[in-house]
């Protein structure tokens, strides 16, 4: 059992092939602020070598706006570091696009559909309060 919980939350009203972008490119964020949650490569009975990966799971959920809204908000007021994905992004195709538009939007006004975080277990459960195991 792992005292902290690597969370992931994406809108629920998105397409699939959206919910998966988002999910990945929040992984990354929180693997790179995070490197001690990364283990050792993989290797195959063949001796080929993998990329490593997270050492413990993550939970992937889902929510409405409002709800994203608020995981936010709480890991803002807790300080908890985040990756964020707001939903101008999915009109940019690259990293400086990307962060160019994140820029114009504060917390209040953004539209968020994926928050992710790693955070002590309770922390993370207050964070994501009313979002619910992805299906």
């Amino acid at each position: 059992m792992f005292d902290t919980k690597f969370v992931i939350i994406v809108r629920e009203d998105l397409a699939a092939w959206q919910k998966l972008n988002v999910t990945a490119f929040l992984a990354t964020g929180v693997a790179a602020a995070r490197p001690e949650i990364i283990g050792e490569s993989y290797r195959d009975a063949a001796g080929n070598v993998y990329h490593p990966m997270s050492v413990q799971p993550i939970i992937v959920l889902s929510a409405d706006g409002e709800t994203l809204r608020l995981a936010r908000r709480r890991a803002l007021d807790r300080q908890v570091p985040a990756s964020l994905y707001i939903e101008e992004m999915f009109t940019t195709g690259h990293d400086r696009a990307n962060r160019e538009v994140f820029s114009r939007f504060s917390p209040d006004d953004a539209r968020v559909v994926g928050i992710a975080f790693h955070a002590e277990r309770k922390v993370a459960d207050k964070i994501s309060k009313g979002a619910k195991m992805h299906a």
